[in-house]
Parts: structure tokens; sequence; C-alpha cells
């Protein structure tokens, strides 16, 4: 990993996982339930820590850290190669009408990347910034919590199931999370 996306062990990060083109394939529970599946593997078997996460239609912000053996680096890295692999096998499998085209964009995005021999579905980095401070961790979690409410998905932030700001209005949401305060 370049110095660009260099994420060090045992810091926080702000986090944010996009999908090539920006397809907006989190749009139905199939797809979304691969990436919380994923997550909640992540946390109870690799050490995966959480503060904050959202799923937006293509793309994912975390605030994260690891606890276990394993790197945040080396978690991300897993993650993004199961969920890619098992995204397309749904999309492949499943009743989809976007089929041919989601299926050619990921294609079209693999072509040029020699490590990639089917179908990138992520696109490269994670854009990762170090949590340092308190006011910055708290200005990104806000970011996390209100992207649904900016989209127009909710009105509320904690009335979106696919965010940890239900955990921090005092509710336990879908996934584990680790309250920053």
């Amino acid at each position: 990993m370049g110095l660009k996306n260099r994420i060090d062990p045992g810091l926080s990060y702000f986090l944010t996982l996009t999908v090539v083109d920006w397809v907006d394939i989190f749009t139905r529970p199939v797809y979304k339930n691969i990436i919380t599946d994923s997550l909640a593997y992540c946390i109870s078997d690799k050490g995966l820590q959480l503060n904050a996460w959202v799923l937006m239609s293509n793309h994912l912000h975390l605030v994260a850290s690891a606890t276990g053996k394993d790197s945040l680096s080396d978690i991300l890295r897993d993650m993004k190669k199961y969920t890619s692999k098992k995204i397309v096998e749904t999309i492949e499998s499943v009743p989809e009408s976007r089929r041919d085209w989601m299926l050619y964009r990921f294609e079209y995005a693999g072509k040029f990347d020699s490590k990639i021999k089917n179908y990138k579905f992520w696109q490269e980095g994670n854009e990762p910034m170090e949590i340092q401070t308190f006011p910055f961790l708290k200005q990104k979690i806000d970011y996390i919590h209100n992207n649904p409410v900016r989209a127009e998905i909710v009105s509320e932030p904690h009335n979106y199931l696919y965010s940890s700001a239900f955990d921090y209005s005092g509710g336990q949401g879908i996934l584990p999370v680790v309250l920053a305060w």
C-alpha cells in the first residue's frame, strides 16, 4: 500500500470504500446484506472495531480500527475481496434488471488492472484519514450519520437502518458498534 493510503496499526481511521463508476448497487437488500454480513464477520472473527458506519447506494463510510492480530489494512483487503466475489456471484444468480449493465461495468473496470481476473467491484484505496482529535472524530461521525439525510433517504439519521446512527441515539443497530462518546 502506498504512502497516500497508509494505514498504521493501532490507529482509528475514517474510511470510504467506493464501488467502481459509483454504480448504485446497494439499493437492494440482497447486496446490502452481503456488506453487513461481511462486516459482522470481520467484527466477530477478525478484530474489526467499528465506531461508526453507513452504507449508501454506492459507497461505505467507516470509522474503524483493528483490535486483533489482523491489521485494519488486511481486514479491509480481505473484506473487499470477499464482497466483490460474493456480489458478482449474486448479480449472476438472482433476478436483476441491471445484470448485464452492471457486469459490463465491473468487467470493463477490471480489464485495465493486471491484478483483476474478471470483475473489479471496488475502487482502489480506502481514502484513510487518521483520527487524531476528538473534534475530527465527531465531525466524521456526524458526516457519516447525516449522509442518508443529505441524500434525502430519511429525515432523521437514526431512522436509517444501514448506519450506526441508531446506536448513537440510544438504540442497538444491526452491527455491533463501539460508541466514541
